[in-house]
């Protein structure tokens, strides 16, 4: 990590200076058109413009960024095949303790300043201190979809959304993936004396306690699931699909603008609406790394500092391009960028900021996904005589 020694001493002009006529590879989920058009048609074109850095996004997420790194490193590689991550969660504990990320570089950047350093979701990453190997640039709350005239008046809480499953039989599920095991985990904390009780690293006993009260809550309502329960979509995108059929009556998401952005898309009906629990939903941040063999540090720093810069931060809010939320306290971001975000929020279906901030939980320790993940399979399975999901 001597170079990127060499950059955290440099003054700010001096790393840009640079990481111009640079190419930053930046290894990403590519599984989102909105995504992807953000960033290769809008973040891509001004970095070219305005720094003369070639971006290149390139597909891989988690696992898979995770097993590059550690083939690249048992290689003995010195320039490793991306400068940039998307990373957050699991996959920033296994680069960690792995050694594969580069730092700490996060704090020199100079839009740092405006990050919402108040906020626990963002300062923490599933409980870890991101200690400067990860830069913040969007964070998501978990949000229910339901639609205002179908269901005028939707369950507040998990206990008012058992009783709705059990009095409306056939028409909730959630799906396979991240959203609906992010779903079950919530469960696990309104059932197990809140996120206070998961706090403060991975417990055993805690889990078990935890999920043995999720599992007991689902085997009561199974009959009453979609499909009886012997089957659940398999991702978020066939959940909006049943959705917006009026095959279900509730979607979810794990980003709380998201339904503005699929209205518009024409993906859910007009009248579809989001709904934060008051028992709260999980908020959680996505983060920056820059693998430890990077290429290019100086291409990848300029990079994440344009990205948490408020112009890159309020397009990406905006509910026909990703409907993504900022890391950014906005009310020190400069003008015009400050008013143009006070009145991004008056959209009607947005769920206000103070509401979500009152609401949102933070995630706990990344093997309580995990294994929460594996057993809920496994129930899966048993229960349904072996039919796979």
């Amino acid at each position: 990590h001597a170079e990127m020694a060499k950059l955290r001493a440099l003054p700010w002009d001096s790393v840009e200076a640079r990481a111009r006529g640079t190419t930053v590879t930046w290894r990403k989920w590519r599984g989102d058109p909105a995504i992807n058009a953000y960033v290769d048609g809008w973040i891509a074109p001004r970095l070219r413009e305005r720094f003369d850095i070639r971006l290149e996004a390139v597909d891989g997420q988690g696992p898979e960024i995770v097993n590059q790194l550690v083939i690249e490193q048992e290689a003995g590689r010195g320039r490793g095949s991306a400068s940039l991550v998307w990373i957050n969660g699991e996959t920033f504990a296994n680069l960690r303790a792995e050694s594969l990320l580069a730092g700490p570089w996060a704090g020199v950047l100079p839009n740092a300043a405006y990050i919402d350093s108040a906020s626990p979701i963002i300062t923490r990453d599933f409980e870890q201190d991101p200690a400067g190997f990860e830069s913040p640039w969007g964070t998501v709350q978990f949000a229910l979809i339901y639609d205002k005239v179908r269901t005028p008046n939707p369950p507040r809480t998990f206990d008012e959304l058992a009783m709705w499953i059990r009095a409306h039989p056939g028409r909730f599920t959630h799906d396979q993936g991240f959203t609906g095991i992010t779903f079950l985990k919530m469960l696990m904390y309104a059932r197990g004396g809140g996120v206070q009780a998961f706090a403060g690293g991975f417990s055993e006993a805690r889990y078990t306690l935890g999920k043995t009260r999720v599992f007991a809550l689902l085997d009561s309502l199974r009959p009453s699931l979609w499909r009886s329960g012997n089957t659940f979509p398999p991702d978020v995108a066939a959940m909006h699909r049943l959705f917006a059929n009026s095959e279900i009556d509730f979607s979810m998401s794990n980003n709380q603008y998201d339904v503005m952005n699929k209205i518009r898309q024409g993906i859910l009906p007009a009248t579809a609406r989001a709904l934060v629990l008051r028992d709260g939903t999980i908020a959680n941040t996505h983060y920056l790394g820059i693998p430890f063999n990077a290429p290019n540090p100086a291409g990848a720093m300029a990079v994440a500092n344009f990205l948490l810069s408020a112009e890159a931060q309020f397009e990406k809010q905006k509910p026909d391009v990703w409907a993504d939320g900022t890391v950014l306290d906005v009310s020190t971001v400069p003008e015009p960028w400050r008013a143009q975000f006070a009145t991004a929020e008056a959209d009607p279906r947005a769920i206000p900021r103070d509401t979500l901030a009152r609401y949102a939980r933070p995630e706990v320790a990344p093997q309580y996904h995990e294994r929460l993940s594996t057993d809920w399979l496994a129930w899966v399975r048993s229960a349904s005589g072996d039919r796979q999901p």
